[in-house]
């Protein structure tokens, strides 16, 4: 195993690390915040999915997509395969994080820094919400994947933003008819779909599932869409 890079931050260290995994044959990365893992390399369906769920639901061209969280980059790097796409303004709060992918450690995003679509910034996601002050005033898709979902946070402060709410100040980010999507690693969870239903038109929670070659067999996460 070879510690790539870590940072101290507000709710503990991250690292990033790359090891051999014999079940899959070669390497994997993974990010870790103190012991607990954040993401890995060997799931990444889902992040790939929200990019193309969340923009199946958009409309138009020249689309303006904010993504929240940069992790390992799959929903960046999913949300630039679509070229109807004109930018994607990710909003990371750890600079590390975002000092990772500069540094091209990461090869299934290496050179995506350097994108001209790709516009990085360093921030608070919730607070930038909460503020109003996001890099643009509205988008057409929000694509969101911080927290491991809206009942387990990385952070306290995180949890207002999945009330009725907090996602009203979301939608005043996002265009008439323009899209929000949120990742989460819990199953459908009724009481964050009935405040997103408040807030938002055609709410959906779609299950995906993906091979678990850890276990041999399947895992599953949900990706919420729905429309403003």
């Amino acid at each position: 195993m070879q510690e790539l890079g870590w940072a101290e931050t507000p709710i503990g260290v991250i690292s990033l690390r790359r090891r051999h995994e014999p079940g899959v044959g070669h390497d994997v990365y993974e990010v870790k915040i103190d012991d607990e893992f954040l993401m890995s390399s060997l799931f990444h369906v889902v992040e790939t999915e929200l990019a193309h769920l969340g923009l199946a639901r958009a409309e138009g061209e020249r689309l303006h997509v904010l993504v929240g969280g940069l992790g390992l980059g799959y929903t960046l790097v999913a949300a630039l395969e679509d070229d109807r796409v004109e930018q994607v303004q990710v909003v990371e709060a750890v600079a590390a994080v975002i000092d990772w992918h500069r540094r091209d450690l990461l090869p299934d995003t290496a050179g995506l820094a350097a994108d001209p679509r790709c516009d990085l910034h360093l921030g608070d996601f919730f607070a930038l919400v909460a503020d109003g002050a996001t890099p643009r005033a509205t988008y057409d898709a929000v694509l969101l994947d911080i927290d491991h979902s809206p009942q387990h946070v990385l952070h306290p402060s995180h949890a207002a933003f999945y009330t009725a709410d907090g996602l009203r100040r979301m939608a005043a980010r996002i265009v008439p008819g323009g899209v929000f999507a949120l990742w989460s690693d819990d199953p459908p969870d009724p009481v964050f779909q009935a405040a997103l239903a408040e807030v938002f038109v055609e709410p959906v929670a779609h299950v995906v599932t993906f091979a678990n070659p850890l276990t041999g067999g399947e895992s599953a996460s949900t990706v919420y869409v729905a429309t403003r």
